[in-house]
Parts: structure tokens; sequence; C-alpha cells
């Protein structure tokens, strides 16, 4: 027989203010840390268009902005439908019926929403484990806290969401209006993925990402490995980077993947390495001058 030790879990705040619970089991320590990462994502979409993002341990590996709620489900899942499973569900939408029966398909954790029709509500009470969250405020605390070794540090919470404004084109080619929207899109995501990390997009869906690797040349050859096992076609993609090339090396992998524009915060000393070989080969390069840097 295997023991297992079940850890206690208390939750110091207001889950209920920020939070209504239609179903499910108990939350635990994970399902908490996992809605605190896909609150943090959706925060940054709260106003756009309809968009659907999948999260495995605390990193998206799914996301999507569509027409409808329905069609940025479908192709956030198109990402990673195997990492989907057992993931953490969130949209910045009502859920209606037809996006909900496509979600009960699959196994999942907690699904969080704006609101849920009825009929859809009906229909996802059925399993009875599933966590169904109607999240009422995007809150976002100004400090955060982190215990470690003896004691606790206090941060500034990472708040910064770049604009085509804070873009600056370092190439000689100029980024299209289209790449712009997933530059922008691209490097929103990578912000909320563990470090060291790498996203590809294409129409403002997630084709693939890296993160939490050691190196970003492996973050990168992660990402297209996923992409390219989902099926994806990277022909036009963009690529984001949370931080800086110190080599060119990643821009090269790049564009022998035939992506097209790449945006980084910049600021390493051999920046004009990477922008040299963009020039060289007809890429688009913009820098923020951000390094978020998710650890």
């Amino acid at each position: 027989m295997v023991k297992i030790r079940i850890r206690k879990v208390m939750f110091f705040g207001d889950f209920s203010k920020q939070f209504e619970q239609f179903a499910g089991k108990p939350i635990s320590y994970n399902n908490l840390v996992d809605i605190d990462a896909a609150v943090g994502l959706m925060r940054e979409f709260k106003d756009a268009a309809p968009t659907f993002a999948i999260l495995k341990h605390t990193n998206a590996c799914g996301v999507a902005m569509r027409d409808s709620v329905l069609t940025a489900w479908k192709d956030a899942l198109a990402a990673d439908p195997i990492s989907a499973f057992g993931g953490i569900l969130i949209t910045n939408q009502t859920v209606d019926l037809a996006t909900a029966q496509e979600i009960n398909q699959l196994f999942y954790e907690v699904l969080i929403a704006t609101d849920f029709h009825a009929d859809a509500l009906k229909l996802l009470q059925h399993k009875k484990q599933r966590i169904l969250l109607k999240i009422k405020d995007f809150y976002a605390p100004s400090k955060t806290f982190r215990s470690l070794l003896n004691g606790v540090i206090l941060h500034d919470t990472d708040l910064n969401t770049e604009t085509q404004l804070d873009l600056k084109v370092v190439t000689e080619k100029a980024p299209s209006a289209t790449e712009i929207d997933d530059l922008l899109f691209a490097n929103t995501v990578a912000k909320h993925l563990k470090s060291n990390t790498i996203t590809l997009v294409k129409n403002r869906q997630l084709l693939g990402m890296g993160c939490g690797q050691t190196s970003r040349v492996d973050a990168l050859q992660q990402a297209i490995a996923k992409a390219r096992h989902f099926g994806f076609d990277l022909t036009g993609a963009v690529m984001a980077s949370d931080a800086f090339f110190p080599f060119p090396d990643c821009v090269e992998i790049a564009h022998q993947a035939n992506i097209s524009a790449v945006i980084q915060p910049g600021g390493s000393i051999k920046d004009q390495d990477s922008i040299d070989f963009c020039n060289a080969h007809d890429m688009a390069m913009v820098t923020t001058g951000v390094r978020h840097f998710r650890h």
C-alpha cells in the first residue's frame, strides 16, 4: 500500500470576492496556483475579442483570440491537445452551450469564465469533480510576496504590457500590421511563461512554446517541435523571447523554420549580431526594452 501525505492548505484571502464557484471539488493548493496563473494571463485580454487559454502547471499550452468563444476554444485546444488534458481553462467570455459541449469532451481540472449560459452550466455540472468558476474581477495586486529561505520577499508585480508604441524597429524591414498584432500577442503570452521561454504565434494563435529551459535555443527548438508535431506551418509566424539574444543562433533557427518577424527586449551587447542576420535574411525585428523573465 502506498501512503500519500496530504498537505494542509490555508488561503488567506477573499476567494468569494473574486470568484463564484458553481461546481466541483474543494480547491487544492495546486488549483489555487494554477488559477492565479490563468487569471494573470487572461487579465491581459479581459477587454479583448473572445480569447481562450489552456494552462498546465501554470504555463499556457494553448491560447487563441477569435471572433467567437467557440472558435477561440477550438484553436486554443489545437495548439496542444495532449497537454490540455487535466488543464486549467479560462476565457474572457460567457460560455454558451455549443462551447460547453466541446469543452465537455475533455478532462479538465478548472474552467473559469466571465459567466455561463444556464444550459451550458447545467451540462458542465454533470461532471461533479470539475471546478467551475465565474470570475467577477481580474484583480491585479501591485505587490507580490514569495516565501523563500527563512523569510519572505516582496516585489513589484509585473504589470507592464507592451503596446505598439513601445516597439522599436531595429531592422531594415519593418513588420506588417498583421505581424505587429501577432508580435504583441506572442510577447504577452511569453510574459506569463516560465523563463527561458519562446513563443511562436500566427494569426493570434499560439502555435508552439518552449518554457522553463536552461537554454533559449532549447526553448526555441521545443517550440518548433511542438508546432510541427501538431501540424502547424510556421511560414509567416512570429517569435517572441522573454529576454535578449546574446547570440544570433535563435534568429538563425527561426529563419530556417520560415519565421518572419521577431520581438525581444534587446539590451545585449551583441544585439547587432542578431539584427545583422535578420537584415541579411529579410526578417523583421522589434525590441521592447522590457525583460519579463518570469521565475
